[in-house]
């Protein structure tokens, strides 16, 4: 996907590219991963190695007793890291089948004792290793995202044909899992749930992905423990921690620059963070300045310049004991002249009082603090969490001419979501159980001259998923949540419901270490959806109030591994039922759809060490009341999808320093539209890198960058109203090169 560079810092910016890392492929086609675990207690650092490697950790009390692991870094089997992270302990271990089983007896024997070699032996400890992602699950990694040096989050989920995301600009970006808006997922951001779907023409959840270090997605069947509301799935961003960025305690920071010929865009990132004795700190901010950018048919698209800041910070402190705290702040400011509606290009038929420019302020905010345990004991793990997000939107309104009415006034949307939960996770020696409360406090409001007005929204949910492996070869995960919501209308009327979710879903090796079968189905009761902020009327007729919206997701797929080959295939559907999409007028308050999706995806890759291949294709069938989807009527709920093909290829020159590679999207024609409407038509887009890292300097990282190198004029399938004969999309920038530099110290 082309992008707008708005962003022009990335997960560059945070982790280093070392010549070893860089020859790495995603966990999809090798066993490999990279691993950045700092020296530290060893319980804490089998933690991050639980974490790190895919695997599930569980420890015994005495293994956070003194002990403490020496740093590990690099592109590593798990079964290397765990070696390292266990040299000098004593400690056996086994990996086969996706499973480790650490601390077997050795010939010393005896917990607690002291082997021939004199090194500590501890008391046995048990891996139980997830083997190959589960049904639906998507994992972009901090390697991913280092190798894809996103500028937006459209670029963050490149690669990936069963996700699209409309629009070229991050502020108006809406993200679709198989065809279904991200407001029909449970979206947290470290953990912490959003509630930030304010105005139809912006984005709903505006990220730099500069700050991220993994991003995971369950698309369809999530488990009881994503949240509340994942009717079509789950979304989780994490950030990055002063623990990615060092080895063991010290202080560190980095400056990156990056400069987008197209639009004469700068952006720069600071950054300091530091470890000591438990103590942790990380401060990050990014500027981001430039004009409007050039679409593929030469022509400069309006509105689409750039005014970014964003930041975080991050403070957290660990005891010996292992009690963990850390508080994290996020912020994100876009503020510069869009397209009167952000999501489009321009109309035919505008109002002739509605100027095609108008400026917007788009400002979102999260706030977390978590209390964990980094040394668990059996069954005592436990996750504290309360976090605040707000997202504000405040933009002029142009009304009808009249007496007495202004030409223009401003009115402010803002959404807000105090959430929180406290679980625990319960080991055996077959898997674990995760059980915990949550709830939420959800507000939209609109501050209007004329039309003011909210809707509130307060859940407590209660969950318990289970995550096993109760026979050779066979993982299976299980879970239930039951939730109970209040809902507060426009008028003051309220409605409580409440109902109960499940879901199951596993794994089986067919073949053992070659072929893999998946299977999922969900069951998700998710209350009454808040209306977005700039349609809220306050005097819409409730009746006899809105029905909450309900899902079933359904995902049956295959996967084969072979001397660095795979192939793998899945079908799916998720069916939402009285999906709430309420309009302006009064009697449409509580109007609400049916929305089907339904499809496949296919992909195969090759990893031959210094680099891979991976090619991927998704066919999908958006469908809204039994009719093919429009971008229209799906606002808030769905869009066309269609046929996509996507395409990646990296390799590294490890002597040389030199990584290069290449990635295309391409669309096929998309005919199944809604009647009236227009067929969507294809396109194909390529892009390709170079980064240099020398040999000599490995703290500085060089990279350029060809997006759209054959200058297609396209609007990614996702985008607003190409469907529509009187709507100009939002075209994607033209042929984009992009320079970065990046050095630490």
């Amino acid at each position: 996907m082309t992008t707008t560079a708005i962003v022009g810092l990335s997960s560059l910016a945070f982790t280093p590219l070392s010549i070893a890392s860089a020859q790495q492929t995603t966990s999809r086609v090798s066993t490999a991963r990279t691993f950045n675990i700092p020296s530290q207690p060893l319980a804490s650092a089998l933690n991050a190695f639980g974490r790190q490697s895919g695997l599930q950790v569980t420890l015994a009390a005495a293994t956070s007793q003194g002990l403490r692991s020496p740093a590990v870094n690099g592109t590593l089997e798990p079964q290397q890291a765990l070696a390292r992270l266990l040299s000098g302990t004593g400690i056996s271990y086994r990996v086969s089948g996706g499973t480790a089983l650490i601390g077997s007896p050795t010939a010393a024997g005896g917990s607690g004792g002291v082997d021939a070699s004199g090194a500590t032996v501890l008391d046995p400890i048990s891996a139980f290793g997830s083997g190959p992602l589960g049904a639906g699950e998507i994992e972009i990694s901090s390697e991913d995202l280092k190798q894809k040096n996103p500028a937006n989050i459209a670029d963050v989920f490149s690669g990936e044909p069963g996700i699209s995301v409309g629009s070229s600009l991050p502020m108006s970006q809406k993200v679709y899992v198989h065809g279904i808006e991200e407001t029909s997922l449970a979206v947290t951001m470290d953990g912490g749930r959003q509630n930030n779907k304010v105005f139809h023409h912006n984005g709903t959840n505006l990220i730099d992905p500069g700050l991220l270090k993994a991003v995971s997605v369950d698309a369809g069947v999530a488990p009881a423990d994503a949240g509340p509301g994942a009717l079509a799935g789950a979304i989780a961003y994490e950030t990055i921690d002063p623990r990615d960025l060092l080895d063991a305690d010290g202080f560190g920071g980095f400056v990156t620059l990056s400069y987008n010929f197209n639009s004469d865009t700068v952006t720069t990132g600071l950054s300091a963070y530091g470890m000591h004795e438990g103590l942790e700190f990380l401060g990050y901010f990014n500027f981001g300045k430039g004009n409007d950018f050039t679409a593929g048919n030469g022509k400069v698209v309006e509105g689409t310049s750039t005014n970014l800041l964003s930041g975080l910070g991050k403070l957290a402190y660990e005891f010996e004991s292992g009690d963990r705290f850390e508080i994290s702040h996020d912020r994100i400011n876009d503020d510069a002249p869009r397209p009167f509606r952000a999501n489009v290009g321009s109309i035919s038929n505008p109002k002739p009082w509605e100027p095609r420019i108008r400026d917007y302020t788009l400002d979102r905010q999260n706030t977390v603090f978590t209390y964990t345990d980094s040394t668990p004991e059996g069954w005592w793990d436990p996750k504290l969490l309360l976090a605040y997000s707000k997202t504000e939107v405040d933009l002029p309104i142009f009304p009808k001419p009249g007496a007495g009415v202004p030409s223009t006034y401003d009115a402010i949307g803002t959404s807000d979501s105090f959430n929180g939960k406290f679980e625990n996770k319960f080991s055996f020696d077959i898997g674990n159980v995760i059980a915990g409360i949550d709830f939420y406090s959800d507000k939209a409001e609109l501050e209007d001259l004329y039309d003011p007005g909210a809707e509130k929204a307060r859940n407590v949910g209660i969950y318990a998923q289970a995550r096993l492996e109760p026979w050779e070869r066979t993982r299976l995960s299980f879970g239930a949540r039951g939730d109970n919501q209040h809902f507060t209308g426009t008028t003051g009327q309220e409605w409580t419901n409440s109902g109960f979710s499940g879901n199951v879903s596993g794994e089986y090796d067919l073949i053992e270490d070659l072929l893999t079968a998946k299977a999922g189905y969900s069951h998700v009761w998710a209350g009454i959806p808040l209306a977005e902020n700039f349609i809220i009327n306050p005097n819409w007729d409730y009746g006899q109030g809105p029905k909450p919206v309900t899902a079933d997701n359904y995902i049956l797929g295959l996967e084969a591994n072979y001397n660095g080959f795979t192939v793998e295939g899945s079908v799916f559907q998720t069916d939402l039922d009285d999906a709430r999409a309420p309009r302006f007028r009064a009697d449409l308050g509580i109007a609400a759809h049916d929305v089907r999706s339904r499809g496949f995806e296919i992909g195969g890759g090759y990893n031959w060490g210094d680099g891979y291949f991976k090619v991927k294709y998704a066919n999908i069938d958006v469908e809204i009341d039994g009719k093919p989807a429009d971008s229209d009527v799906g606002t808030y709920l769905a869009a066309p999808a269609g046929q996509i093909i996507t395409l990646q290829a990296i390799h590294t020159l490890t002597d040389w320093g030199i990584t290069f590679g290449a990635d295309a999207e391409i669309a096929l024609d998309y005919d199944d539209v809604a009647p009236g409407s227009k067929p969507l038509k294809g396109y194909e887009v390529f892009n390709a890198f170079v980064e240099y890292v020398p040999p000599e300097r490995s703290n500085l990282t060089l990279r350029a960058e060809l997006k759209n190198i054959f200058d297609e004029t396209y609007s990614d399938r996702a985008t607003y109203g190409q469907e529509f004969g009187n709507v100009t999309p939002l075209y994607e920038p033209g042929r984009s090169f992009i320079l970065t530099a990046r050095a630490t110290f």
